[in-house]
């Protein structure tokens, strides 16, 4: 591996998040200077109004794995990880929420499914050995264990937990996934996952400690019926464009083989 190429990109969407992320970075930052393995950290800013983007150049001022990744206007947090992950140059592409709702520390448990040949290892809050330290109100969760019914039904089946924010991918099975994603929203979760499977990559659902943090930008009638009508449009697109991917692929192959 180049000396110039980290370990280890984080990726961390942030829309309007003055209040935590200096915090957030700072335990970050504190983590895997601990570690010592060479890494960087990608603060994608989706169109922030507020000190987001100030507060983060500050802190990179001081500690230049930090880079901070501005675009106008918000786009929505599914776009805000691809932006970064398409631009993470890490062996490991880790995205976490902004919150660390699953602290930082959880890494190691992803980080040992890849080390064991996974390509994809996600946080999954429903499996019995987690630990849901904080739980959310009962109707969200209720909603989000229904709506992951319908997720299984029509993308994933067996992945307990599409949309918890903390998930490990290989640098190769990263770039590939989030290549072939659209989604802006955040049905980008279970999207990433569904080309994971189709590209037969290995995902890996592993027990995590987790928090429910206060502050969520997730709009339970509104973005619940956006993302019913994301899973509709997935399943309807997505053979067509991994058609042609493999249509590519195979041309791609044919002119290799014959020198061209």
């Amino acid at each position: 591996m180049s000396p110039e190429r980290p370990c280890l990109s984080v990726v961390i969407p942030a829309y309007n998040e003055e209040a935590r992320i200096a915090d957030t970075l700072q335990r970050i930052v504190a983590y895997f200077d601990a570690r010592g393995e060479p890494y960087e950290v990608l603060v994608v800013s989706d169109g922030s109004t507020d000190r987001t983007e100030p507060l983060v150049q500050a802190f990179a001022q001081q500690h230049p794995q930090v880079k901070l990744l501005a675009y106008q206007p918000n786009r929505g947090k599914g776009h805000a990880v691809r932006y970064g992950i398409l631009r993470a140059q890490g062996e490991r592409v880790l995205f976490s929420d902004a919150d660390l709702a699953t602290p930082i520390e959880e890494y190691e448990k992803l980080l040992s499914s890849i080390e064991q040949g996974y390509e994809v290892a996600i946080g999954s809050r429903p499996l019995r050995e987690s630990q849901l330290i904080v739980r959310q109100p009962f109707y969200r969760e209720w909603a989000g264990r229904a709506f992951n019914k319908l997720v299984q039904l029509l993308a994933v089946p067996g992945i307990h937990d599409t949309q918890c924010g903390f998930k490990l991918f290989t640098h190769e099975a990263a770039h590939a996934i989030f290549s072939l994603c659209r989604l802006n929203g955040f049905s980008f979760d279970f999207e990433a996952l569904y080309y994971a499977r189709r590209l037969g990559y290995r995902i890996a659902e592993v027990p995590v400690r987790w928090m429910h943090r206060p502050g969520s930008k997730v709009r339970l009638l509104r973005d619940g019926l956006r993302m019913l009508r994301d899973l509709l449009w997935l399943r309807l697109t997505a053979p067509r464009r991994l058609a042609l991917v493999q249509m590519a692929n195979d041309v791609a192959s044919s002119e290799a083989k014959r020198g061209l």
